[in-house]
């Protein structure tokens, strides 16, 4: 079954200028819908492919999925799932309470809470917020640790009825969120209806500038319509009338920048931004020819990649996934990796926990079942987290397993280092 989607325009959905293709990933699944094995059958694919505009040099999606597709009730991403992402996301909110709610009665709006993991030390510190998630499930998971939350999709006619109950918001914040909404005039009127006059809209997400010098390319899915870089945020926040006034760079999902914005003359720009700037201009980030050079390392590694597990099932070695990421569902349909090269993949989410991955149909197991019969490699689709995995996973590696990671390039990890590959 195919998306009912609009034809591909190929122009820019934020200014309409023309996009240029930068790499075609063919037919792939909705990233994040885990099938029964009974509803494999009637799966839903699309078309994925990433160009950039030549105008605002917004990097961006050519088609675009119906936002029910992909955030509904039963969206099974939980960000709590991770310990560093917890640590990240508390000290975050700590600092926010340190220095932007310090007025008699501040008041925090989030949009794309999920799980509540950034809002429950706001919480916590007795500060008024509201989450805003179309997840039933994932907001149901927020409510039940006492944060007030609001299930729906953020947009302007929400963002009127918010200011309306609770008036002005002095921060609204997004994380691995803002880019996956195409339809960001809609946000953007929301964020100015419902921002205070002197308040601080801060977003983080993926960072082009990482994707490309590190071959990230799995962080190119459904989800992510867009892939932020420094420039096109810039041309993006003035289109609406706002001012992009810090950029801070973070080491989660692999490379991340978190962006300021607030209202003309509101707020200093930070001293970072022309660092930034410089840098992309060095990695040519606005370049079309430049970003072109990745589509020729993605191809490399599909090639090594899947030359490695044919050379593994080959000699007789198992083979198993571990974190089934929305990632994986890229780098499994783009490479051809079913089960006759990888036996399941083991993840930590119960709504995922005997599901299939999508299109490719792998088993996802629970990771208590790992260790009990160890494979005797493992790809590790959840990279972003390969610290705090392989410290989880010791006994693994001790015992003689071997991980295979595929970014910056296909190598493999056993104890003691790099290892070869049989």
């Amino acid at each position: 079954m195919t998306l009912e989607t609009p034809p591909a325009t190929r122009t820019c959905r934020l200014c309409g200028g023309a996009v240029s293709e930068i790499f075609d990933f063919g037919r792939q699944p909705v990233s994040n819908a885990f099938v029964k094995a009974e509803e494999a059958d009637g799966e839903a694919f699309h078309h994925l492919a990433v160009g950039i505009c030549s105008s605002c040099s917004m990097v961006q999606l050519s088609d675009e999925l119906p936002r029910e597709a992909m955030f509904h009730d039963d969206y099974p991403y939980r960000s709590s799932e991770s310990a560093l992402m917890r640590r990240h996301f508390e000290e975050f909110a700590g600092n926010l309470v340190r220095t932007e709610l310090t007025g008699p009665d501040p008041f925090v709006v989030e949009i794309g809470c999920n799980d509540g993991i950034m809002l429950k030390t706001i919480s916590d510190h007795g500060v008024r917020h509201l989450g805003v998630d179309p997840s039933r499930g994932a907001a149901e998971t927020a409510a039940a640790k006492g944060i007030d939350v609001r299930v729906d999709f953020f947009e302007e006619s929400v963002a009127r009825e918010i200011r309306q109950a609770h008036g002005r918001a002095d921060v609204i914040f997004s994380a691995n969120t803002f880019s996956h909404i195409s339809y960001i005039d809609s946000i953007f009127r929301g964020i100015d209806e419902l921002l205070a006059e002197d308040g601080l809209f801060v977003f983080e997400d993926r960072y082009l500038g990482d994707i490309v010098e590190k071959n990230y390319f799995d962080q190119i899915y459904d989800e992510h319509f867009y892939l932020f870089s420094l420039h096109s945020v810039r041309a993006m926040v003035e289109r609406f009338g706002f001012e992009l006034v810090d950029a801070q760079r973070l080491a989660v999902h692999g490379g991340a920048v978190r962006y300021s914005v607030a209202r003309p003359v509101a707020r200093k720009p930070g001293t970072a931004l022309a660092r930034l700037f410089a840098h992309e201009r060095d990695l040519g980030l606005t370049d079309r020819v430049k970003l072109a050079r990745f589509g020729v390392n993605i191809r490399r590694i599909r090639h090594d990649l899947v030359a490695l597990l044919t050379e593994l099932k080959a000699k007789g070695f198992r083979v198993a996934g571990y974190g089934a990421t929305s990632k994986s569902a890229t780098v499994l349909n783009y490479c051809g990796i079913g089960m006759d090269l990888v036996e399941c993949v083991y993840d930590s989410t119960p709504e995922k926990q005997g599901r299939l991955t999508p299109g490719s149909h792998l088993p996802v197991v629970a990771p208590e079942r790992f260790a009990a019969d160890y494979p005797d490699y493992v790809v590790l689709f959840a990279w972003n987290h390969a610290e705090e995995i392989l410290a989880k996973e010791q006994a693994f590696t001790a015992q003689g397993g071997r991980w295979i990671l595929y970014v910056p390039d296909v190598h493999v990890l056993g104890n003691g280092g790099l290892a070869a590959a049989a």
